[in-house]
């Protein structure tokens, strides 16, 4: 992992097969594993039950959260599942990926006094991996049908929220996404060791078995779908379009750099991780979730040494100090205070990458004048993503930051449609916040057409 001069001459090994298949069924196991009973059941006991729960206000979809750990105290599982469920169909997913240190756990009030809040997600996952393992009677029942039809178009997180929402109110969706499969992020963005077992699709199934759900699959906006065909068809549209557009390094194209979440998706939908190939020698180039999945991932496909380098210091770093953790402690490097200047390559193979390194002066990032070069077979590149606007041209609907402009609501400029989740301006780009997002669009879009 040591710094190489520019000049040097390194080998490029980028490929599968790095390990025995014994390894990659340890490096890809369940990343956290989850609470046994016993286990639950202590933890559960721990919490005090807060009559004002600063935990559920914490929690951006509302969860009551000292319902359904009172509920798992009790041993009813299956309705502390539904505690959670009402408020999250997604509940599963974020009880395994949302960033819990910073929001429910963060408020527990045990910190005050111990310094270790309740473990709230492992709970929260406790008690819908009982329900899903043993669903038994649907938790929900839709209401009697009211003719009318709305079209979601986007199957992550928002959209998946939206349409099952919408369809447990009675009114019939269609739910479009650009995929093969439904889930977006859920599916194709997240680190395989945090959700194993395909537990994002058998998720998904849960979600569907509602009812009056109608899944088209391959769809795009602007593609095969347009706004004015949709707001003439469907007595509304809901926008969960996600960010599909990725950043650039501006280095120029070269073999062995791609994008983080190009990598991570062909990691999910693999059907072995023996597949996936992956340099000796990569560097993560970021500083939020997306690039410690990558890179923890890139170690854990057989990688000798990582290195995530992000052009700021620490506290600025989008990914959570638990993730950083994580990173650190599968063996992933963290450089701060350096930007990208130049690939290194040599007979069309990379060899390297260059650094500046920088500071802030006055509150502006500059270079200082030093310099920092790293060995490098595989680059990937973490650097944001973007909403694709041209999808919505002459649309009528109105943007602000390059994303969706709504009210409170989730309502857009264009009459009949709203929108949701990343693709949504003022968003913090959070799985559980997307999820909040269609519930109450979905909610908004009832309103109104009870109304109309």
């Amino acid at each position: 992992m040591n710094p190489v001069a520019p000049t040097a001459h390194l080998a490029s090994d980028v490929r599968a097969g790095r390990l025995d298949p014994a390894q990659y069924a340890k490096n890809f196991c369940d990343a956290h594993p989850p609470l046994n009973v016993v286990q639950a059941n202590i933890e559960a006991e721990r919490c005090y039950y807060c009559y004002d729960a600063p935990c559920q206000t914490a929690c951006p979809t509302g969860i009551d959260i000292p319902t359904f750990i009172r509920r798992i105290a009790d041993g009813n599982l299956r309705g502390a599942a539904r505690t959670i469920l009402e408020e999250n169909p997604l509940g599963g997913m974020c009880a395994r990926v949302c960033p819990t240190e910073v929001l429910c756990e963060q408020a527990c009030v045990r910190n005050t006094n111990e310094s270790k809040p309740v473990e709230i997600g492992l709970l929260q996952r406790h008690a819908t991996d009982a329900f899903f393992e043993k669903p038994g009677t649907p938790l929900f029942v839709r209401a009697a049908d009211t003719g009318r039809r709305v079209a979601v178009v986007g199957a992550g997180p928002a959209g998946l929220a939206c349409a099952h929402r919408l369809a447990v109110l009675g009114h019939q969706v269609v739910l479009f996404d650009a995929r093969p499969k439904l889930g977006g992020l859920n599916e194709y963005g997240l680190a395989s060791y945090k959700t194993v077992n395909g537990f994002a699709q058998r998720e998904i199934e849960w979600l569907l078995s509602v009812g009056g759900i109608e899944v088209r699959c391959n769809h795009a906006l602007g593609r095969e779908l347009h706004l004015d065909a949709l707001a003439a068809e469907y007595d509304a549209v809901f926008l969960g379009l996600g960010l599909a557009g990725v950043n650039t390094l501006g280095l120029g194209e070269q073999a062995g750099v791609r994008d983080a979440v190009d990598f991570i998706a062909e990691l999910r939908q693999a059907a072995s991780p023996a597949d996936v190939a992956i340099g000796r020698h990569v560097v993560v180039i970021g500083g939020g979730m997306t690039a410690v999945d990558a890179a923890v991932q890139s170690r854990k496909l057989g990688a000798e040494d990582v290195s995530i380098v992000y052009r700021r210091g620490q506290e600025s770093m989008g990914a959570s100090a638990d993730e950083q953790s994580w990173a650190k402690e599968n063996g992933v490097r963290i450089i701060h205070w350096a930007a990208p200047k130049a690939l290194r390559a040599k007979g069309g193979v990379l060899r390297g990458i260059d650094f500046a390194r920088t500071a802030l002066e006055g509150g502006k990032l500059v270079e200082t004048g030093e310099s920092l070069a790293l060995q490098a077979d595989m680059v990937l590149c973490a650097i944001g993503q973007s909403f694709i606007a041209t999808v919505l041209e002459d649309g009528g609907v109105q943007l602000q930051g390059g994303r969706i402009s709504t009210d409170t609501e989730g309502r857009s400029s264009r009459s009949k449609v709203w929108a949701g989740g990343d693709a949504r301006f003022g968003g913090r780009d959070l799985t559980v916040e997307a999820v909040e997002d269609g519930k109450q669009a979905a909610l908004s879009i009832d309103r109104h057409l009870r109304a109309a």
